[in-house]
């Protein structure tokens, strides 16, 4: 029960520290950097511009995912549930924060199985750490944490500078890719694997397709840094100044996207790590991905109420179909064809 309470301490210190201090990346996510031809025929009813897509066997009604935050603790329940009140009410997807401290306190279950239970139509994605596979974890976890919240899909996430700075971190990656290809082969929903902030090279999506993942969550740099996350939860001096060494460390999300195109051009690829905005997911898709996600901004607004989500995830939704609008283009698929220009 010592592990367990630690993660539980954990988890409120992370909601907290994101909340309160100012935890972003030194780096941009790149996006900055693109911009939208603008089209000023561009042919089309504004009303009639369609930003749903179909993914992992859902319907959503934009391309917006509330990104895998959190768990584990009352507060988080009561984030959990805005965030997926507000996710059912406008038909787009979620994900939840790490459950393994369910997996390993089954009385804190509750606190991700609620989104399910207010939200039984989202696309909905389980998450645990993937290097919990080389600590004990295997393909039964990974059922348990999909079962727990009867998820459609999976998230594993990678997170190795986080672990590398956390004191008493998981910090074994040795051989990972061979368990990720395990569980990808041997489980019954999609997996998606996930950065947590840092970004994707070429060489780990390459790998990462080898194995069988059905998406890669890019995670790139130039928003939340849990370098700085740990930095404020370090209680001793040395860990302070080694986590403060990486606050620039990253790949920006707009090059991220770029690696994985490019290294696997068929491969799913959600977008987040810095993305503020419906323009911002506008870009990420415009430059191959699927999906954009938002984590900070979301919590951010559960913080206060649903309703707070609610309206910012109809604003996001707007401004992405504005951005296509003026972008000339009609329909979500159409997006890679558009005119972006690097500036």
């Amino acid at each position: 029960m010592v592990k367990v309470a630690h993660i539980d301490r954990r988890k409120a210190d992370h909601i907290k520290i994101n909340l309160e201090q100012d935890v972003r990346s030194m780096l941009t996510n790149g996006l900055e950097c693109y911009h939208f031809i603008h089209e000023a025929l561009p042919e089309l009813d504004l009303e009639a511009v369609e930003t749903t897509i179909n993914l992992f066997g859902k319907k959503l009604n934009a391309p917006i995912l509330i990104s895998s935050m959190t768990g584990g603790t009352e507060e988080a329940k009561t984030i959990n549930r805005r965030l997926a009140e507000a996710a059912q009410i406008n038909g787009v997807a979620m994900g939840v924060g790490s459950q393994r401290a369910a997996i390993e306190n089954p009385d804190l279950a509750e606190t991700f199985s609620i989104t399910r239970k207010v939200a039984p139509d989202i696309l909905l994605f389980a998450n645990l750490g993937a290097v919990q596979l080389n600590y004990g974890y295997g393909i039964d976890h990974c059922h348990r944490a999909v079962d727990m919240i009867q998820a459609d899909a999976l998230i594993l996430h990678l997170n190795p500078l986080q672990e590398a700075l956390q004191l008493g971190g998981d910090t074994n990656f040795a051989g990972l890719a061979k368990k990720i290809e395990k569980v990808c082969n041997e489980i019954d929903v999609p997996v998606v694997v996930k950065e947590v902030g840092w970004g994707i090279s070429e060489r780990t999506a390459k790998t990462l397709a080898e194995c069988g993942v059905s998406a890669i969550d890019i995670a790139g740099a130039g928003g939340t840094s849990w370098s700085q996350v740990e930095l404020h939860r370090a209680t001793d001096e040395f860990t302070r100044e080694l986590a403060a060494t990486f606050v620039g460390w990253g790949i920006p999300t707009a090059d991220s996207i770029l690696n994985v195109k490019k290294a696997v051009p068929k491969m799913t690829i959600f977008a987040s790590g810095g993305i503020k905005d419906g323009l911002d997911i506008a870009k990420c898709i415009a430059l191959g991905a699927s999906l954009g996600g938002m984590a900070g901004e979301f919590l951010k607004v559960a913080a206060v109420s649903a309703t707070k989500v609610v309206k910012m995830i109809k604003l996001t939704q707007r401004q992405i179909q504005v951005a296509m609008f003026a972008a000339g283009v009609g329909e979500i698929g159409e997006m890679g064809s558009c005119g972006i220009e690097k500036t």
